[in-house]
């Protein structure tokens, strides 16, 4: 009865505290150990199986409603609004796109084709006090195989996470990519 009692209470706790609670181990001894770290972890390498798996609905569902993808040009970027982008797209221009791949005319799809994505060097730079949204940076190496070509992308991703009853969901995904004044062969067909 009492472990039913805390349960219930802690599932009224608002997310800023219930997040403020996870990042505490994490703050406490500068390591990013703890609940949270964990959590934001396995959150980012779920996301990486989605694309590599070619699972674009699961990797769609990942984002908030009004979350958004966004790749800028350079890093010294601080607005999509009025400024070129690789990418911009909210959840609807990511369906769009998913069924743009999906289609079984698809000239871009035709040949066989994988990515191969590795995530490392998860750091929650903060988590918001009013909001519980946790800021993350971390690191990425998206390997493409396609037509017997290797394409290598690599950069930092910038998450801003929320959490829902669902788990977290992505408010903002923005992705800087080293390499991405280079000259290509082909465009991106999919996210990175």
């Amino acid at each position: 009865m009492a472990k039913t009692v805390r349960k219930k209470a802690a599932a009224k706790k608002p997310a800023a505290k219930r997040m403020a609670k996870r990042a505490a181990p994490a703050q406490a001894n500068g390591k990013g150990a703890g609940l949270l770290q964990r959590e934001v972890e396995q959150f980012l390498y779920a996301q990486a199986e989605a694309l590599d798996e070619k699972r674009w609905g699961d990797f769609i569902g990942l984002f908030t409603d009004d979350g958004m993808y966004w790749m800028p040009p350079a890093p010294h970027y601080t607005t999509w609004e009025g400024m070129p982008s690789i990418f911009i797209e909210d959840r609807d221009l990511m369906t769009v796109r998913m069924k743009r791949v999906q289609h079984p005319h698809a000239w871009s799809q035709a040949p066989d084709w994988g990515t191969n994505h590795v995530v490392s060097n998860v750091i929650i730079e903060k988590v918001e006090p009013k909001t519980g949204e946790v800021h993350v940076r971390s690191r990425f190496h998206m390997m493409e195989l396609r037509r017997d070509e290797l394409r290598h992308f690599a950069g930092t991703y910038r998450h801003r996470l929320r959490l829902t009853k669902d788990g977290f969901r992505i408010k903002l995904q923005r992705v800087d990519m080293v390499n991405s004044q280079a000259p290509y062969e082909y465009v991106l067909q999919v996210w990175v």
